[in-house]
């Protein structure tokens, strides 16, 4: 620990409705401004996603290579889904229902692929990351990245910055370094990555060193790391001993790694994707969803991508407009299968049309209601349906279910949403703590897990807390 003053990390309590609307946050924004020009010169976005997919070419390659190989043969896209579950099970020898790799299926991709195991180790880490590979229990399967990859330079791009956003994961911290004095490093490098994408050009290292100590320091006071009783004189924590020098050489060297800079010759510069993904999120902007207009023709996916942005009633207007366009009984198959996807806001929005079509998609619902993704939106959708208050249909759900819930929709915010929302969103789980928060999530095994975590503490503003979360994110990728 950083500090010897007792933290109290206490989530605020909030009215229990909170959870139960949660699928509906996503829709709940202020009206949409326009969207700021990225700075002269940089790349346009399919250039962009030509860098992200050459960044990840190696991690792709491993993860269409586990696809092919346990899922070959035609067939229905939930019967593959399942064989690459039955066969990831007995070849990929998860520990712990956690994906690690074991010795034969490393040894066989490494043959088939011309690697080394433990480059196919390392690859099929990164794919995890990047969301190319989804852990579903002890099987893995391919991501809707993945599935996306050579037709959609939008999902490439959410897949590095995913990647990007666990630098510090992918490459972690050097041994023999203090715990602490890492983890202020991990949280002053958004600083020292701004500054290097306003400055457009290379930065002297010492000058960062300099960045760097001061964001340190700043972090430092504001915890005010008082030692706790009468001391006889000043006591200095481990982490104020550490030099900071190596660990910024790590820092940068752990973001080259991910494509966001390079370093020679005593100086940084940001790569043309890792300026944009920072100025992204200087700028606090999603990727644009499609436009509202034409929805009526669209398959239910895209016509649900179409209304991410639109407030409750436009949206509940273009369901009702797309579903007058349809036969009742095909346009509910259509936005099940939508909300079976990976996208999990398509899958929030999916139940939020469904709620349009009322009792018609009862029989539907009910039938669905035992597949795990699908279960707690389909419970709630029940309980509103049979005449419980949407303020208390969230206590149908068992703790296990509004835990995925909750982690699901944050996948959904770190996907599509802001920062801020992210934050608000930790009002929303059931657990009054952040560690039970923590434990609880880690044991959900919800597939998008490091990613929701490592987007939480890359977001959270409270240094110890996502301090905590990303040593949380940390540990379930490492498979703890």
């Amino acid at each position: 620990m950083t500090s010897r003053i007792p933290r109290d990390s206490r989530l605020r309590l909030v009215r229990p409705r909170t959870l139960a609307a949660a699928p509906r946050a996503m829709t709940q924004r202020p009206a949409r401004r326009p969207a700021p020009r990225p700075p002269e010169g940089t790349p346009a976005p399919a250039e962009l996603a030509r860098m992200a997919r050459a960044v990840l070419a190696g991690a792709a390659r491993v993860a269409h290579w586990a696809d092919a190989t346990l899922s070959p043969g035609p067939g229905p896209r939930r019967e593959r889904d399942a064989e690459v579950s039955d066969s990831g099970s007995a070849e990929n020898g998860s520990s712990g229902g956690k994906g690690t790799l074991s010795d034969a299926f490393a040894q066989q991709a490494a043959t088939s692929l011309n690697l080394t195991p433990d480059q196919v180790r390392a690859d099929w880490d990164i794919a995890r990351l990047a969301g190319l590979i989804e852990v579903h229990g002890d099987t893995a399967r391919p991501g809707w990245r993945l599935r996306a990859w050579n037709r959609d330079d939008s999902a490439v791009l959410r897949g590095w910055v995913a990647f990007f956003d666990a630098w510090s994961i992918a490459h972690p911290g050097p041994d023999g370094r203090e715990p602490s004095a890492v983890a202020e490093v991990v949280s002053a490098m958004p600083q020292v990555l701004s500054f290097l994408q306003l400055s457009a050009g290379p930065v002297p290292v010492p000058q960062l060193l300099d960045l760097l100590e001061q964001r340190v320091t700043e972090l430092r006071t504001e915890r005010c790391e008082i030692p706790y009783g009468p001391q006889a004189e000043p006591v200095e924590s481990p982490a104020e001993d550490t030099p900071l020098a190596p660990l910024l050489d790590w820092a940068l060297h752990a973001l080259a790694a991910v494509g966001a800079l390079t370093c020679a010759d005593g100086q940084a510069t940001l790569t043309p994707l890792g300026s944009w993904a920072v100025w992204v999120k200087l700028e606090q902007i999603c990727v644009a969803a499609q436009s509202p207009a034409g929805n009526i023709e669209q398959g239910a996916e895209d016509m649900l991508r179409g209304c991410a942005q639109l407030r409750p009633n436009a949206a509940r207007a273009e369901y009702r407009a797309w579903l007058a366009a349809r036969p009742v009984g095909s346009a509910v198959t259509e936005l099940l299968a939508a909300a079976r996807g990976e996208d999990a806001l398509s899958r929030g929005l999916a139940f939020e049309a469904l709620r349009v079509v009322g009792a018609p998609a009862e029989p539907d619902i009910r039938a669905v209601a035992d597949e795990t993704p699908l279960r707690p939106y389909a419970l709630l959708w029940l309980a509103e349906h049979d005449g419980h208050d949407p303020e208390d249909a969230h206590l149908v759900l068992t703790r296990e279910e509004a835990t995925w819930l909750w982690v699901d929709t944050a996948a959904a915010v770190a996907d599509h949403g802001e920062a801020p929302l992210l934050v608000r969103h930790l009002e929303s789980a059931v657990q009054p703590t952040v560690p039970a928060l923590l434990d609880e999530v880690r044991a959900v095994g919800h597939p998008r897990t490091v990613q929701v975590l490592v987007a939480l503490a890359a977001a959270h503003p409270d240094p110890a807390l996502a301090k905590a979360v990303r040593r949380a994110a940390f540990q379930v990728h490492r498979g703890g």
